[in-house]
This record gives C-alpha cells, structure tokens and sequence, in this order.
C-alpha cells in the first residue's frame, strides 16, 4: 500500500476520533479511573493519568502495526 495512502487512513480515523470526542460522544475520555482531579475553593488541578495511559497504549498498538506494514 502506498505510505500516502495509510498515513490520510490514519490521519481520516485521528480525525474521526477527535470529533466524536468534542461532540460529546465519546464521553468517558478524560473522565477514566486513574485521572486525578482536586478541587479547592476556586483551585482545581487535574491530571490525566489514567487518559494518558490509554493513549499511551493505543499509539503503541499503532506504531507496531504501521511498522509492520512498512518493512
């Protein structure tokens, strides 16, 4: 398959991803177990840590497959 080919593939599903999550569809995103959220009076902190984890994985998950594909 040509490299331009799988990257707009790729780039078509980010995309695809990215507005199911601002619509509001994909509501648990940001919300999972693991993140930690404090709130203080006006002060809030958060921290994504379980999101991170997630992406963290998905992206390796594709990494391998795209290497695999291009050797």
């Amino acid at each position: 398959m040509n490299v331009l080919g799988i990257l707009l593939i790729f780039l078509g599903t980010l995309l695809i991803i990215l507005g199911l999550d601002i619509s509001g569809r994909i509501g648990q995103l940001g919300k999972l177990p693991g993140d930690i959220l404090w709130q203080k009076g006006d002060w809030i902190f958060y921290f994504p840590i379980g999101t991170s984890i997630l992406i963290s994985i998905l992206f390796a998950i594709l990494f391998v497959i795209f290497n695999k594909l291009f050797k």
